[in-house]
């Protein structure tokens, strides 16, 4: 059964920084050899999101680029996907989307931001995801 996960961004440290727990789920996805899209609102939250991926754990090497930024697409660990962009699917999706993900996978992360304004969309991709056979889950970050 597919599963669709909700982090719900609360804690002051995300909050300041939504992209940094992103990057928490980019690192655990890449740890457990999940091959991953991120699926960003626009071409500059996906370069913030490719210079913040380099920079957030010095400890930490996960492999990304900028979809179409060079020709291995097709064996880079996490790659970002702007609205203009099309890719493979893969079996894991973190979306920052207002937008259910498109595409076949297994689990799909929905970011969702601390702001109530910008949750109401969320609420929908919830019942969406439900009414199509997701198992359902809300994680408050």
């Amino acid at each position: 059964m597919p599963r669709a996960d909700f982090y719900l961004i609360d804690k002051p440290r995300f909050r300041a920084d939504p992209l940094l727990l992103v990057c928490e789920l980019a690192k655990k996805a890449f740890a457990g050899e999940q091959p991953t899209l991120i699926l960003v609102r626009s071409r500059d939250q996906a370069e913030a999101l490719d210079e913040k991926l380099w920079e957030f754990d010095e400890n930490a090497f996960i492999p990304h680029q900028i979809v179409g930024d060079g020709e291995d697409d097709a064996i880079t660990a996490v790659l970002i996907v702007p609205p203009d962009a099309t890719t493979p699917d893969r079996v894991l999706v973190i979306n920052l989307r207002d937008e259910c993900a498109p595409g076949l996978f297994e689990r799909v992360l929905e970011v969702i931001p601390a702001d109530e304004a910008e949750r109401a969309g969320s609420r929908e991709r919830w019942k969406t995801y439900k009414a199509a056979g997701f198992e359902v889950a809300k994680h408050d970050m």
